[in-house]
């Protein structure tokens, strides 16, 4: 049987830069579960991308993605293009590292990197927003810019907190969107200051669901719409809501759903999984199953 082959993609730049003194940890980590490692270290965004799509179907055993959740997207978005059905692990590198926190992904480089040799591979859903893909989360409105608003060297130093302060600064800058939602179940439509299509258990490092009504792998989103409140007064309990994980006062909207088209977006801005996209008058955004095989440290 011949050696096993890993590609793993670094994005030197994620988080505090701390991949530049702790490559060789991974690397040795990797090394000593069997692999022999190729490392590719990303030069401009989108570089992921290209590269994993450029791969050969059964080239690597197994890719492993050190960065953030940004760097994340890049790789499954190459593998979703390509049609290339390779497990992936992840080392979460990055500043808030959303994703991984709700699929207990350790937060130390090393440890997480054993497990990305070690763990189980586990088949989880991704989305699919017109022709872009996320990881875990579509959304727009309030909160959502922070991610890409916050300056990296502000997101170096402050961490978690950077994204809270630059959402708590886009309160005073709230515009409702005027949107209308369509799926299978319901049509939904009206003025709204916060949205959000996921397969998370956060949205934004400030947006929260609990476990209980979360199933990454189910074929369905989470679909959480906040109406902009007629009454300013209405909106501190809206807040509240978001912030206590209760998902049924009034001016909310929750529920589950495998497709979803949104109408009259032209001009709103969407991040997915933290970064930028630019708004369609209308998109389609819909549930992939199954479609990535991701390492997870094992149980027990």
């Amino acid at each position: 049987m011949g050696q096993k082959k890993l590609f793993l993609i670094v994005n030197p730049c994620s988080g505090k830069a701390k991949m530049r003194t702790s490559l060789f940890g991974v690397v040795e980590a990797l090394s000593a579960e069997g692999y022999t490692v190729t490392v590719y270290p990303t030069k401009f965004q989108g570089d992921a991308t290209d590269t994993v799509a450029n791969l050969k179907n059964g080239e690597y055993d197994r890719i492993v993605v050190c960065g953030g959740d940004g760097t994340l997207n890049e790789v499954i978005t190459g593998l979703m293009r390509s049609e290339i059905d390779c497990p992936i692990g992840y080392i979460p590198a990055g500043t808030l590292n959303e994703w991984s926190t709700g699929l207990n992904i350790s937060k130390n480089i090393v440890t997480a990197a054993k497990d990305a040799a070690t763990g189980e591979e586990t088949r989880l859903d991704i989305g699919k927003f017109d022709d872009k893909y996320f990881s875990y989360t579509a959304s727009f409105g309030a909160f959502t810019s922070a991610s890409y608003s916050a300056p990296q060297d502000v997101k170096n130093v402050l961490g978690q907190a950077a994204y809270v302060f630059e959402g708590v600064k886009s309160l005073g800058n709230i515009k409702p969107i005027h949107l209308k939602f369509i799926c299978e179940e319901r049509e939904i439509e009206g003025d709204f200051l916060f949205g959000a299509i996921s397969n998370s258990m956060s949205v934004g490092g400030i947006v929260k669901f609990d476990q209980s009504v979360v199933k990454l792998n189910d074929g369905l989103f989470e679909v959480l719409l906040i109406r902009n409140p007629d009454n300013i007064l209405k909106l501190q309990p809206l807040i509240d809501g978001i912030l206590r994980r209760e998902l049924d006062r009034e001016g909310m909207e929750f529920f589950h759903t495998k497709e979803i088209t949104v109408c009259g977006g032209e001009d709103v801005s969407w991040t997915l999984d933290g970064e930028y996209c630019e708004g369609k008058e209308t998109v389609k955004i819909s549930n992939v199953h199954n479609a990535i095989n991701l390492i997870l440290p094992k149980k027990g």
